[in-house]
Protein backbone atom coordinates (compact mmCIF):
# COMPACT_ATOMS: atom_id res chain seq x y z
CA UNK A 1 0.00 0.00 0.00
CA UNK A 2 2.84 2.37 0.82
CA UNK A 3 0.62 4.62 2.93
CA UNK A 4 1.41 5.71 6.47
CA UNK A 5 -1.06 5.90 9.32
CA UNK A 6 -2.64 3.34 11.60
CA UNK A 7 -5.71 2.88 9.46
CA UNK A 8 -3.70 1.51 6.53
CA UNK A 9 -2.47 -2.05 6.25
CA UNK A 10 -0.26 -4.11 4.01
CA UNK A 11 3.11 -3.21 2.52
CA UNK A 12 6.19 -4.82 1.03
CA UNK A 13 5.97 -7.75 3.45
CA UNK A 14 2.39 -8.65 2.48
CA UNK A 15 1.93 -12.09 0.94
CA UNK A 16 -1.29 -13.95 0.31
CA UNK A 17 -1.51 -16.81 2.78
CA UNK A 18 -1.79 -20.44 1.82
CA UNK A 19 -2.01 -23.55 3.98
CA UNK A 20 1.75 -23.60 4.59
CA UNK A 21 2.08 -19.89 5.31
CA UNK A 22 -0.86 -19.96 7.72
CA UNK A 23 1.06 -22.39 9.93
CA UNK A 24 4.10 -20.12 9.96
CA UNK A 25 1.93 -17.08 10.59
CA UNK A 26 0.31 -18.70 13.65
CA UNK A 27 3.52 -20.17 15.04
CA UNK A 28 4.76 -16.61 15.56
CA UNK A 29 1.73 -15.86 17.80
CA UNK A 30 2.22 -17.32 21.30
CA UNK A 31 -1.50 -17.60 22.04
CA UNK A 32 -2.11 -19.70 18.91
CA UNK A 33 -0.06 -22.67 20.08
CA UNK A 34 -1.89 -22.58 23.40
CA UNK A 35 -5.27 -22.42 21.68
CA UNK A 36 -4.54 -25.11 19.11
CA UNK A 37 -2.27 -27.45 21.05
CA UNK A 38 0.47 -29.62 19.64
CA UNK A 39 3.11 -28.75 17.07
CA UNK A 40 2.35 -26.86 13.87
CA UNK A 41 2.76 -29.96 11.72
CA UNK A 42 -0.09 -31.54 13.66
CA UNK A 43 -2.51 -28.75 12.74
CA UNK A 44 -4.97 -29.13 9.91
CA UNK A 45 -5.49 -26.09 7.70
CA UNK A 46 -8.40 -25.72 5.30
CA UNK A 47 -9.28 -22.72 3.13
CA UNK A 48 -13.06 -22.30 3.22
CA UNK A 49 -13.68 -18.80 1.91
CA UNK A 50 -16.70 -18.94 -0.37
CA UNK A 51 -17.43 -15.22 -0.35
CA UNK A 52 -16.59 -12.57 -2.91
CA UNK A 53 -13.51 -10.94 -1.40
CA UNK A 54 -11.26 -12.79 1.07
CA UNK A 55 -9.29 -15.85 2.09
CA UNK A 56 -10.63 -17.69 5.13
CA UNK A 57 -8.72 -20.54 6.80
CA UNK A 58 -9.96 -22.91 9.47
CA UNK A 59 -7.05 -24.19 11.56
CA UNK A 60 -7.53 -27.07 13.98
CA UNK A 61 -5.15 -28.65 16.45
CA UNK A 62 -5.41 -31.31 19.16
CA UNK A 63 -6.79 -28.78 21.64
CA UNK A 64 -8.98 -26.43 19.60
CA UNK A 65 -9.44 -24.30 16.50
CA UNK A 66 -9.03 -20.79 15.12
CA UNK A 67 -10.06 -18.86 12.03
CA UNK A 68 -7.62 -16.75 10.03
CA UNK A 69 -9.17 -14.27 7.61
CA UNK A 70 -6.99 -12.35 5.18
CA UNK A 71 -7.94 -9.59 2.76
CA UNK A 72 -6.77 -9.99 -0.83
CA UNK A 73 -5.67 -6.97 -2.87
CA UNK A 74 -8.47 -7.61 -5.38
CA UNK A 75 -12.05 -8.83 -5.60
CA UNK A 76 -11.77 -12.59 -5.28
CA UNK A 77 -14.86 -13.35 -7.37
CA UNK A 78 -13.57 -11.20 -10.27
CA UNK A 79 -9.78 -11.43 -10.05
CA UNK A 80 -6.84 -9.05 -10.21
CA UNK A 81 -8.57 -6.89 -12.81
CA UNK A 82 -10.60 -5.39 -9.93
CA UNK A 83 -8.10 -4.23 -7.27
CA UNK A 84 -9.22 -3.50 -3.71
CA UNK A 85 -7.34 -1.80 -0.86
CA UNK A 86 -6.15 -4.07 1.92
CA UNK A 87 -7.18 -1.54 4.53
CA UNK A 88 -10.70 -2.98 4.50
CA UNK A 89 -9.28 -5.54 6.94
CA UNK A 90 -8.54 -2.69 9.33
CA UNK A 91 -12.10 -1.37 9.11
CA UNK A 92 -13.49 -4.85 9.68
CA UNK A 93 -11.33 -5.29 12.78
CA UNK A 94 -12.27 -1.85 14.11
CA UNK A 95 -15.97 -2.55 13.52
CA UNK A 96 -15.74 -5.90 15.28
CA UNK A 97 -14.11 -4.20 18.28
CA UNK A 98 -16.94 -1.68 18.49
CA UNK A 99 -19.60 -4.37 18.01
CA UNK A 100 -17.93 -6.41 20.76
CA UNK A 101 -18.38 -3.48 23.13
CA UNK A 102 -22.02 -3.08 22.12
CA UNK A 103 -23.14 -6.70 21.75
CA UNK A 104 -20.38 -9.09 22.88
CA UNK A 105 -22.57 -12.21 22.85
CA UNK A 106 -23.40 -11.82 19.18
CA UNK A 107 -20.01 -11.52 17.45
CA UNK A 108 -16.97 -13.81 17.30
CA UNK A 109 -14.12 -13.28 19.75
CA UNK A 110 -11.12 -11.43 18.36
CA UNK A 111 -7.61 -12.66 19.15
CA UNK A 112 -5.18 -10.84 16.86
CA UNK A 113 -4.92 -8.40 13.96
CA UNK A 114 -1.80 -8.31 11.79
CA UNK A 115 -1.46 -4.97 10.04
CA UNK A 116 1.17 -6.00 7.50
CA UNK A 117 -0.64 -9.18 6.42
CA UNK A 118 -4.16 -7.67 6.59
CA UNK A 119 -5.12 -10.75 8.57
CA UNK A 120 -7.38 -11.29 11.57
CA UNK A 121 -7.35 -14.27 13.91
CA UNK A 122 -10.67 -14.96 15.57
CA UNK A 123 -12.84 -17.55 17.24
CA UNK A 124 -13.77 -20.69 15.32
CA UNK A 125 -17.55 -20.94 15.48
CA UNK A 126 -18.65 -24.57 15.71
CA UNK A 127 -21.05 -26.19 15.04
CA UNK A 128 -22.42 -23.01 13.50
CA UNK A 129 -23.58 -22.94 9.90
CA UNK A 130 -23.75 -19.96 7.56
CA UNK A 131 -27.37 -18.88 7.92
CA UNK A 132 -27.98 -18.70 4.18
CA UNK A 133 -27.07 -22.37 3.82
CA UNK A 134 -29.38 -23.26 6.69
CA UNK A 135 -32.26 -21.41 5.07
CA UNK A 136 -31.67 -23.28 1.82
CA UNK A 137 -31.73 -26.57 3.74
CA UNK A 138 -34.98 -25.60 5.46
CA UNK A 139 -33.49 -25.45 8.97
CA UNK A 140 -35.23 -23.49 11.72
CA UNK A 141 -33.48 -21.17 14.15
CA UNK A 142 -35.66 -20.43 17.19
CA UNK A 143 -33.41 -17.64 18.51
CA UNK A 144 -32.58 -15.96 15.21
CA UNK A 145 -35.19 -13.19 15.25
CA UNK A 146 -34.55 -12.19 18.85
CA UNK A 147 -30.77 -12.35 18.49
CA UNK A 148 -30.71 -10.26 15.31
CA UNK A 149 -33.13 -7.75 16.82
CA UNK A 150 -30.80 -7.47 19.81
CA UNK A 151 -27.70 -7.13 17.64
CA UNK A 152 -29.20 -4.37 15.49
CA UNK A 153 -30.73 -2.49 18.41
CA UNK A 154 -27.54 -2.54 20.48
CA UNK A 155 -25.05 -1.76 17.72
CA UNK A 156 -27.14 0.93 16.06
CA UNK A 157 -28.31 2.64 19.26
CA UNK A 158 -24.93 2.59 20.98
CA UNK A 159 -23.05 4.03 17.99
CA UNK A 160 -25.66 6.74 17.33
CA UNK A 161 -26.01 10.17 18.89
CA UNK A 162 -28.55 8.62 21.25
CA UNK A 163 -26.04 6.19 22.71
CA UNK A 164 -22.60 7.77 22.10
CA UNK A 165 -21.21 11.14 23.16
CA UNK A 166 -20.93 13.44 20.17
CA UNK A 167 -17.14 13.61 20.38
CA UNK A 168 -16.80 9.83 20.35
CA UNK A 169 -19.21 9.44 17.47
CA UNK A 170 -17.45 12.09 15.42
CA UNK A 171 -14.06 10.46 15.96
CA UNK A 172 -15.48 7.15 14.78
CA UNK A 173 -17.12 8.81 11.79
CA UNK A 174 -13.79 10.29 10.75
CA UNK A 175 -12.13 6.89 11.09
CA UNK A 176 -14.71 4.98 9.05
CA UNK A 177 -15.08 7.74 6.47
CA UNK A 178 -11.86 6.38 4.97
CA UNK A 179 -13.58 3.11 4.02
CA UNK A 180 -14.17 4.77 0.68
CA UNK A 181 -13.69 1.94 -1.79
CA UNK A 182 -16.09 -0.50 -0.17
CA UNK A 183 -18.66 2.24 0.34
CA UNK A 184 -18.40 3.04 -3.37
CA UNK A 185 -19.07 -0.61 -4.15
CA UNK A 186 -22.28 -0.40 -2.12
CA UNK A 187 -23.28 2.88 -3.76
CA UNK A 188 -22.85 1.45 -7.27
CA UNK A 189 -23.99 -2.15 -6.89
CA UNK A 190 -27.02 -1.46 -4.68
CA UNK A 191 -28.36 1.89 -5.85
CA UNK A 192 -27.13 2.51 -9.40
CA UNK A 193 -26.08 -0.47 -11.50
CA UNK A 194 -29.41 -2.38 -11.48
CA UNK A 195 -31.07 0.69 -13.04
CA UNK A 196 -28.63 1.21 -15.92
CA UNK A 197 -26.69 -0.80 -18.48
CA UNK A 198 -23.56 -2.01 -16.71
CA UNK A 199 -20.96 -4.65 -17.45
CA UNK A 200 -21.28 -5.70 -13.81
CA UNK A 201 -24.93 -6.68 -14.12
CA UNK A 202 -26.22 -10.16 -14.82
CA UNK A 203 -29.53 -11.94 -14.44
CA UNK A 204 -31.33 -15.11 -15.47
CA UNK A 205 -31.54 -14.68 -19.23
CA UNK A 206 -33.63 -14.61 -21.35
CA UNK A 207 -36.34 -15.09 -18.70
CA UNK A 208 -35.65 -11.78 -16.94
CA UNK A 209 -34.55 -9.69 -19.93
CA UNK A 210 -37.82 -7.75 -20.11
CA UNK A 211 -37.93 -7.25 -16.34
CA UNK A 212 -34.37 -5.87 -16.31
CA UNK A 213 -35.21 -3.50 -19.16
CA UNK A 214 -38.37 -2.38 -17.35
CA UNK A 215 -36.32 -1.55 -14.23
CA UNK A 216 -33.98 0.58 -16.33
CA UNK A 217 -36.94 2.48 -17.82
CA UNK A 218 -38.94 2.92 -14.59
CA UNK A 219 -38.62 6.59 -13.60
CA UNK A 220 -40.47 6.36 -10.23
CA UNK A 221 -38.35 3.35 -9.28
CA UNK A 222 -35.12 5.08 -10.27
CA UNK A 223 -36.10 8.13 -8.25
CA UNK A 224 -36.79 5.91 -5.23
CA UNK A 225 -33.41 4.19 -5.67
CA UNK A 226 -31.59 7.50 -5.86
CA UNK A 227 -33.43 8.89 -2.85
CA UNK A 228 -32.26 5.84 -0.88
CA UNK A 229 -28.75 6.35 -2.22
CA UNK A 230 -28.83 9.99 -1.09
CA UNK A 231 -29.86 8.81 2.36
CA UNK A 232 -26.96 6.34 2.38
CA UNK A 233 -24.52 9.07 1.35
CA UNK A 234 -25.65 11.77 3.77
CA UNK A 235 -27.40 10.35 6.82
CA UNK A 236 -24.64 9.19 9.18
CA UNK A 237 -26.92 8.01 11.97
CA UNK A 238 -24.91 5.08 13.31
CA UNK A 239 -22.10 2.67 12.53
CA UNK A 240 -23.49 0.14 10.07
CA UNK A 241 -22.34 -3.42 9.64
CA UNK A 242 -22.71 -2.50 5.98
CA UNK A 243 -23.31 -5.98 4.55
CA UNK A 244 -25.77 -7.63 6.93
CA UNK A 245 -27.01 -10.45 4.74
CA UNK A 246 -27.61 -14.08 5.69
CA UNK A 247 -24.12 -14.99 4.49
CA UNK A 248 -22.71 -12.72 7.21
CA UNK A 249 -24.47 -14.59 10.01
CA UNK A 250 -23.50 -17.93 11.53
CA UNK A 251 -26.07 -19.74 13.63
CA UNK A 252 -27.16 -22.80 15.52
CA UNK A 253 -30.53 -23.41 17.14
CA UNK A 254 -29.27 -21.72 20.30
CA UNK A 255 -26.61 -19.21 19.19
CA UNK A 256 -26.27 -16.46 16.57
CA UNK A 257 -23.09 -14.59 15.58
CA UNK A 258 -22.63 -11.76 13.10
CA UNK A 259 -19.41 -11.77 11.07
CA UNK A 260 -17.68 -9.92 8.21
CA UNK A 261 -18.33 -6.17 8.83
CA UNK A 262 -15.67 -4.99 6.36
CA UNK A 263 -18.21 -2.69 4.66
CA UNK A 264 -18.68 -0.83 7.95
CA UNK A 265 -19.45 2.86 7.57
CA UNK A 266 -21.63 5.44 9.28
CA UNK A 267 -24.97 5.62 7.52
CA UNK A 268 -28.77 5.39 7.92
CA UNK A 269 -29.84 2.79 10.47
CA UNK A 270 -32.48 1.46 8.10
CA UNK A 271 -29.77 0.16 5.79
CA UNK A 272 -28.66 -2.68 8.08
CA UNK A 273 -32.25 -3.49 9.01
CA UNK A 274 -33.25 -3.59 5.36
CA UNK A 275 -30.32 -5.77 4.38
CA UNK A 276 -31.32 -8.48 6.85
CA UNK A 277 -35.00 -8.29 5.96
CA UNK A 278 -34.20 -8.37 2.24
CA UNK A 279 -32.31 -11.61 2.61
CA UNK A 280 -35.12 -13.20 4.60
CA UNK A 281 -37.54 -12.24 1.82
CA UNK A 282 -35.20 -13.56 -0.87
CA UNK A 283 -35.06 -16.84 1.07
CA UNK A 284 -38.86 -16.79 1.28
CA UNK A 285 -39.34 -16.39 -2.48
CA UNK A 286 -36.65 -19.00 -3.21
CA UNK A 287 -38.40 -21.72 -1.21
CA UNK A 288 -40.65 -22.83 -4.05
CA UNK A 289 -37.52 -23.63 -6.02
CA UNK A 290 -36.29 -25.87 -3.19
CA UNK A 291 -39.58 -27.67 -2.59
CA UNK A 292 -39.74 -31.44 -3.09
CA UNK A 293 -42.52 -33.99 -3.18
CA UNK A 294 -41.82 -34.79 0.46
CA UNK A 295 -41.44 -31.16 1.58
CA UNK A 296 -43.49 -28.45 -0.13
CA UNK A 297 -41.78 -25.79 2.03
CA UNK A 298 -45.14 -24.08 2.71
CA UNK A 299 -44.76 -24.30 6.48
CA UNK A 300 -41.16 -23.22 6.21
CA UNK A 301 -42.09 -20.16 4.19
CA UNK A 302 -44.48 -19.21 6.98
CA UNK A 303 -41.65 -19.63 9.50
CA UNK A 304 -39.45 -17.25 7.50
CA UNK A 305 -42.19 -14.62 7.57
CA UNK A 306 -42.71 -15.26 11.29
CA UNK A 307 -39.00 -14.53 11.69
CA UNK A 308 -39.28 -11.36 9.61
CA UNK A 309 -42.14 -10.08 11.78
CA UNK A 310 -40.50 -11.05 15.05
CA UNK A 311 -37.23 -9.42 14.01
CA UNK A 312 -38.81 -6.04 13.32
CA UNK A 313 -41.12 -6.03 16.36
CA UNK A 314 -38.25 -7.19 18.57
CA UNK A 315 -35.91 -4.55 17.19
CA UNK A 316 -38.48 -1.79 17.63
CA UNK A 317 -39.23 -2.78 21.24
CA UNK A 318 -35.55 -3.13 22.16
CA UNK A 319 -34.50 0.13 20.51
CA UNK A 320 -37.33 2.05 22.19
CA UNK A 321 -36.40 0.49 25.55
CA UNK A 322 -32.78 1.59 25.13
CA UNK A 323 -33.91 5.09 24.21
CA UNK A 324 -36.34 5.29 27.15
CA UNK A 325 -33.61 4.17 29.54
CA UNK A 326 -31.27 6.80 28.15
CA UNK A 327 -27.80 6.43 26.72
CA UNK A 328 -24.57 8.37 26.76
CA UNK A 329 -25.52 10.36 23.68
CA UNK A 330 -25.99 14.10 23.39
CA UNK A 331 -29.22 13.98 21.37
CA UNK A 332 -32.59 14.32 23.15
CA UNK A 333 -31.13 14.99 26.58
CA UNK A 334 -33.51 13.45 29.19
CA UNK A 335 -33.13 16.49 31.45
CA UNK A 336 -35.10 18.54 28.91
CA UNK A 337 -38.19 16.33 29.19
CA UNK A 338 -38.67 15.76 32.93
CA UNK A 339 -42.13 17.34 33.15
CA UNK A 340 -45.28 15.45 32.14
CA UNK A 341 -45.91 17.41 28.94
CA UNK A 342 -42.32 17.01 27.85
CA UNK A 343 -42.35 13.29 28.60
CA UNK A 344 -45.49 12.76 26.52
CA UNK A 345 -44.05 14.79 23.64
CA UNK A 346 -40.78 12.86 23.68
CA UNK A 347 -42.55 9.50 23.76
CA UNK A 348 -44.68 10.51 20.77
CA UNK A 349 -41.54 11.61 18.92
CA UNK A 350 -39.85 8.29 19.64
CA UNK A 351 -42.72 6.39 18.05
CA UNK A 352 -42.79 8.77 15.09
CA UNK A 353 -39.08 8.14 14.63
CA UNK A 354 -39.65 4.38 14.61
CA UNK A 355 -42.27 4.80 11.89
CA UNK A 356 -39.77 6.73 9.78
CA UNK A 357 -37.07 4.17 10.50
CA UNK A 358 -39.40 1.34 9.47
CA UNK A 359 -40.15 3.03 6.15
CA UNK A 360 -36.43 3.65 5.58
CA UNK A 361 -35.76 0.00 6.33
CA UNK A 362 -38.32 -1.41 3.91
CA UNK A 363 -37.08 0.92 1.18
CA UNK A 364 -33.57 -0.43 1.66
CA UNK A 365 -35.07 -3.93 1.79
CA UNK A 366 -36.37 -3.48 -1.73
CA UNK A 367 -33.08 -2.07 -3.01
CA UNK A 368 -31.10 -4.96 -1.55
CA UNK A 369 -33.50 -7.51 -3.04
CA UNK A 370 -33.27 -6.01 -6.52
CA UNK A 371 -29.48 -5.82 -6.60
CA UNK A 372 -29.16 -9.50 -5.68
CA UNK A 373 -31.16 -10.47 -8.78
CA UNK A 374 -30.17 -7.90 -11.41
CA UNK A 375 -26.71 -6.81 -10.23
CA UNK A 376 -23.29 -8.38 -9.79
CA UNK A 377 -23.32 -10.54 -6.66
CA UNK A 378 -26.30 -12.88 -6.42
CA UNK A 379 -27.48 -15.12 -3.58
CA UNK A 380 -27.17 -18.86 -3.31
CA UNK A 381 -30.82 -19.14 -2.23
CA UNK A 382 -31.81 -18.39 -5.83
CA UNK A 383 -28.66 -19.39 -7.72
CA UNK A 384 -28.86 -22.94 -6.40
CA UNK A 385 -32.25 -23.47 -8.11
CA UNK A 386 -30.97 -25.36 -11.15
CA UNK A 387 -34.05 -25.06 -13.36
CA UNK A 388 -33.77 -21.59 -14.93
CA UNK A 389 -37.53 -21.22 -15.44
CA UNK A 390 -38.24 -22.14 -11.82
CA UNK A 391 -35.52 -19.77 -10.62
CA UNK A 392 -36.85 -16.95 -12.82
CA UNK A 393 -40.35 -17.41 -11.43
CA UNK A 394 -39.04 -16.90 -7.89
CA UNK A 395 -36.94 -13.93 -9.00
CA UNK A 396 -39.82 -12.18 -10.78
CA UNK A 397 -41.95 -12.33 -7.65
CA UNK A 398 -39.09 -11.01 -5.52
CA UNK A 399 -38.47 -8.16 -7.97
CA UNK A 400 -42.13 -7.16 -7.92
CA UNK A 401 -42.00 -6.95 -4.16
CA UNK A 402 -38.71 -5.07 -4.29
CA UNK A 403 -40.26 -2.41 -6.50
CA UNK A 404 -43.39 -2.14 -4.32
CA UNK A 405 -41.28 -1.67 -1.20
CA UNK A 406 -39.04 0.98 -2.74
CA UNK A 407 -41.70 3.06 -4.47
CA UNK A 408 -44.44 2.61 -1.90
CA UNK A 409 -42.46 2.57 1.32
CA UNK A 410 -44.02 5.73 2.75
CA UNK A 411 -47.50 4.25 2.45
CA UNK A 412 -46.65 0.95 4.17
CA UNK A 413 -47.46 1.21 7.84
CA UNK A 414 -46.56 -2.10 9.45
CA UNK A 415 -44.48 -5.24 9.20
CA UNK A 416 -47.77 -7.16 8.95
CA UNK A 417 -48.44 -5.27 5.71
CA UNK A 418 -45.04 -6.36 4.39
CA UNK A 419 -45.87 -9.96 5.29
CA UNK A 420 -49.23 -9.71 3.56
CA UNK A 421 -47.54 -8.41 0.41
CA UNK A 422 -45.15 -11.37 0.36
CA UNK A 423 -47.88 -13.93 0.96
CA UNK A 424 -50.10 -12.45 -1.75
CA UNK A 425 -47.32 -12.43 -4.30
CA UNK A 426 -46.28 -16.01 -3.46
CA UNK A 427 -49.76 -17.21 -4.47
CA UNK A 428 -49.59 -15.68 -7.93
CA UNK A 429 -48.76 -17.53 -11.13
CA UNK A 430 -45.99 -15.75 -13.01
CA UNK A 431 -45.85 -15.87 -16.78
Amino acid sequence: MGQAGSRFVGGAEYKALDETRVRGFLVALPFAETALGGAADAWTVREVGDGNLNLVFIVKGPKGGLVVKQALPYVRMVGESWPLPLDRAYFEHEALKIQTLAAPRLVPKLYHFDTMQAATVMELLEPHLILRKGLIKGLRYPKLAADMAEFCALTLFRTSDLGSPAAEKRERQVRFSHNITLSKITEDLVFTDPYRVSDMNRWTTPQLDKVAAAFRADAPLKLAAQELKWMFLTRGEALLHGDLHTGSIMATETDTRVIDPEFAVFGPMGFDLGAFMANLLLAFFAQEGHATTSDDRIAYRAWILDTLEAFWTGFEARFLALWAKGGAGDAFMPSLFTDEVGGVALEAYRHMTMTRLFQDAIGFTGAKMARRILGLAHVEDLESIEDADARAKCEKLALRMARDLMVGRNAIGSIQAVRDMAETLAKEVVA
